[in-house]
């Protein structure tokens, strides 16, 4: 009997570390940080698209977008690709793909679940958002503004800053032959909900981002 309960609680404990291991987290390639296009051929060819292929992006590639947007490029001081008023690095970039929802942790290099499911639907209001690979959702945090508490400011700062990542998402697709577009009309209480954001957290802008639909299509 004594062998049988010992028996169980190694069960239960085994099954429970599975459990708390079992974050869904997902763990990105290091990212490339040379090669692409020169920056002027980068800069002719950027554009927004409204079109996409369904076929999803591969992790390096994924990995790589991410950093571009929002990566540690300087380790030591762990500042950013994009700058940010005061080094606040108030804006925090979201993902969300079919699997479910993420935030992306710059220093682990890793993107940390934040809900199950497929929410690409909430990321817009136009039809092509549910069925867009990536939607990347730029959230500011207005707890990390320190010294700026009336709300028009933190609006200014975050909506400038959070067109700096927009603006690498934009050069690094057009590096890499991606389609992408930003927008501002989301219904921002669905999606805030979805992210379980919390009072001081806002919505500034998504950007979409997929392989650009096959031409004749």
């Amino acid at each position: 009997m004594k062998i049988m309960s010992l028996v169980v609680m190694m069960m239960l404990a085994v099954a429970s570390t599975a459990g708390a291991l079992d974050t869904g987290d997902i763990s990105l390639p290091t990212p490339r940080m040379e090669g692409g296009k020169p920056l002027l051929q980068a800069l002719r060819a950027r554009q927004s698209t409204r079109t996409f292929a369904g076929k999803k992006l591969p992790p390096q590639l994924l990995s790589d977008l991410l950093w571009a947007a929002a990566g540690i490029n300087r380790p030591g001081s762990g500042k950013r690709t994009a700058p940010s008023a005061r080094n606040w690095q108030e804006v925090e970039v979201y993902a969300v793909i079919p699997e479910g929802a993420y935030r992306y942790d710059a220093k682990a290099n890793s993107l940390r679940m934040v809900a199950r499911g497929d929410f690409r639907k909430l990321a817009g209001t136009q039809a092509y958002t549910a069925a867009v690979p990536l939607n990347l959702v730029y959230v500011a945090d207005s707890g990390k503004m320190a010294g700026v508490t009336a709300p028009e400011e933190q609006a200014f700062y975050s909506g400038a800053d959070t067109g700096f990542i927009s603006q690498n998402v934009y050069l690094f697709c057009a590096s890499e032959g991606l389609a992408t577009v930003v927008r501002a009309s989301v219904d921002r209480t669905a999606l805030g909900a979805a992210l379980k954001l919390t009072g001081r957290q806002k919505i500034t802008l998504v950007q979409s981002v997929g392989y650009p639909e096959a031409p004749g299509r």
